[in-house]
């Protein structure tokens, strides 16, 4: 069985999980837009690729896909999630399965005012969010928000252009310069990050993995201790339940005096995953497993608790 893993990145762990789990069985191809991306040489082949937004791009990967007769390919990157499941009919085609959401779950965790106009009608807690200051301003005078907020894109990811604001002058600014933002609340709470697997055919929550984070940088988790709570699980599947994603996802949710808000998602592999692999967490053999047509049985909470993941650097070299 041959993987493709697309805008690899620095994601090296994953590259290197999946061989793990492969065990000489197949291939673990990958490609990314630079030749300077690290997890490209921990795969068993590589390809430096157009930019996901060339018009030749899609076309490139189903070359690669036939060349290297891949049966399951997934992105790393959000702005490509959609891109593969518009695509999705192309793939499947060949005999590829695209591992992932549907384009409209995909789509939905982009935008971050749909995404919480979804979950605020389905009655899921999340941080209260405008579109406008006339909107913003409302509410802070009737003591139901208070400075400091985030104000962040409307469309985006990875946490770019987020500026933490404390007063009406700065808002007003940002929203004067910048098109395309929004209000965020601040939370103030303990924020969790959720790992989960929702099998690709019988479309369950099989498996999950919550961590509190206890330091971010570059809008990933830099360190994190392992926890379990049934109440958090039990959200998690009516979550899940509600939203149509598949595959791999990344729930971000903060913990505000014993109450669980959701707050993001991303519908990929999130940085913070090796915690939960090293923990035994594996949705590598999930994947393999509905690849060859396998449901994969339910298995929530079986990690241990307290369990640190610390991140460190590591350095490779390449002579150009």
């Amino acid at each position: 069985m041959n993987i493709l893993i697309l805008s690899c990145g620095t994601r090296n762990k994953i590259v290197q999980y999946m061989k793990r789990e492969l065990n000489g069985t197949g291939k673990v191809i990958c490609t990314d837009a630079t030749d300077i991306a690290p997890a490209l040489y921990e795969a068993d082949g590589f390809y430096v690729v157009p930019r996901i937004d060339d018009p030749g791009y899609l076309d490139t990967i189903l070359d690669i896909c036939k060349k290297e007769k891949i049966d399951g390919a997934f992105s790393l990157i959000d702005p490509e999630l959609s891109l593969l499941m518009k695509h999705r009919v192309a793939f499947e085609q060949i005999g590829v399965r695209i591992i992932g959401s549907s384009f409209e779950a995909c789509e939905r965790t982009l935008n971050k005012w749909e995404m919480f106009c979804w979950l605020v009608k389905r009655g899921f807690k999340t941080a209260l969010s405008y579109l406008s200051i006339e909107d913003f301003e409302k509410d802070l005078n009737l003591n139901k928000v208070h400075f400091p907020v985030f104000v962040k894109p409307i469309c985006g990811s990875a946490s770019l252009n987020i500026s933490k604001v404390y007063d009406m002058q700065t808002l007003k600014v940002l929203f004067a310069n910048t098109p395309g933002l929004m209000i965020q609340e601040y939370m103030h709470g303990q924020e969790i990050g959720a790992d989960c697997y929702i099998d690709i055919i019988s479309k369950k929550l099989v498996s999950v993995f919550t961590k509190k984070k206890l330091l971010m940088r570059a809008g990933e988790t830099d360190k994190a201790i392992s926890f379990k709570d049934d109440k958090l699980f039990e959200l998690i599947n009516e979550f899940v339940s509600e939203s149509g994603f598949s595959g791999t996802i990344d729930i971000d949710i903060f913990d505000v005096n014993g109450t669980y808000y959701i707050s993001e998602v991303n519908p990929r592999f999130g940085g913070g995953y090796p915690h939960a692999y090293e923990c035994g967490v594996n949705f590598m053999s999930c994947i393999l497993n509905n690849l060859s047509g396998k449901e994969n049985s339910q298995n929530i909470g079986n990690y241990d608790e307290n369990v640190v993941m610390m991140k460190y650097n590591e350095i490779g070299l390449m002579r150009k």
